[in-house]
């Protein structure tokens, strides 16, 4: 790490659903740019630590915090674990995403959806405002289906939707605290919440939908979250950054 720039250096981010994908990916950069980064997991406390021990072997400093965000507590028990006094730059990631046609999504699945994928986001963000000093980041992982159609995921991407509407809503009620809040739209990202990008057909049905060919890469969302959290990102809030590829177009 020595051998390029730290522009997070003296900050400290909480990176949600660390321990793979393009959360892992995140807190790798973000360390990498000196942040103290701190990483939550859910269930995969192996590749949690395995990820922190990577950025620390590299020169970074991690910790890690545990916390099962479908519970109602969740947000209450992932800031007990903090050690750090404040946040600087909150990276809501952890999501969820079942293929489920619209007619076959059950109660279960639509009310695990709802837990993690918006209220868990809306609670931990309100618990950590408290410890994000002026001028905070904070950065939500949404999706490109929010904006456009793709069948088989319509509960995931409404819950999405929520996220780009918070997103708004916090830009402007943050703005007096000069706390930047937006929101990232990956499209078809190279991690095992896509995995049917590998599967039978998977491959042409990505070169039909992008217009960049190519399979996207976490650490390809992972320096735009990482663009957002740093300095030249502070006249920019409110907003959704595309990293799909030109999904759609």
């Amino acid at each position: 790490m020595t051998t390029r720039s730290a522009p997070l250096a003296g900050t400290t981010a909480l990176v949600t659903g660390a321990s793979r994908g393009i959360g892992a990916a995140t807190a790798r950069r973000l360390a990498a740019d000196g942040a103290h980064v701190v990483l939550h997991y859910g269930e995969g406390r192996a590749e949690a630590h395995a990820v922190a021990e990577e950025i620390r072997a590299a020169g970074g400093t991690a910790d890690l915090v545990q916390a099962d965000l479908a519970q109602p507590d969740a947000a209450d028990r992932l800031l007990a674990q903090l050690a750090a006094p404040r946040i600087d730059i909150l990276v809501n990631n952890a999501g969820v995403a079942p293929f489920a046609a619209f007619a076959d999504t059950d109660t279960a699945t639509f009310d695990r959806l709802a837990a993690i994928n918006m209220r868990s986001l809306f609670f931990i963000t309100q618990r950590i405002l408290p410890r994000m000093p002026d001028g905070g980041r904070i950065i939500n992982i949404s999706t490109r289906v929010t904006q456009t159609a793709f069948v088989g995921i319509a509960a995931y991407a409404a819950t999405k939707g929520f996220v780009d509407t918070l997103t708004l809503q916090l830009a402007a009620e943050l703005g007096p605290r000069r706390i930047t809040v937006n929101a990232v739209h990956p499209g078809a990202i190279d991690t095992r919440m896509s995995a049917w990008i590998h599967g039978p057909g998977g491959a042409d049905t990505l070169a039909q939908m992008q217009a960049l060919p190519g399979i996207g890469q976490p650490a390809q969302v992972a320096a735009t979250v990482a663009y957002l959290a740093g300095p030249d990102a502070t006249w920019t809030t409110g907003a959704i950054l595309d990293v799909s590829g030109g999904t759609k177009l």
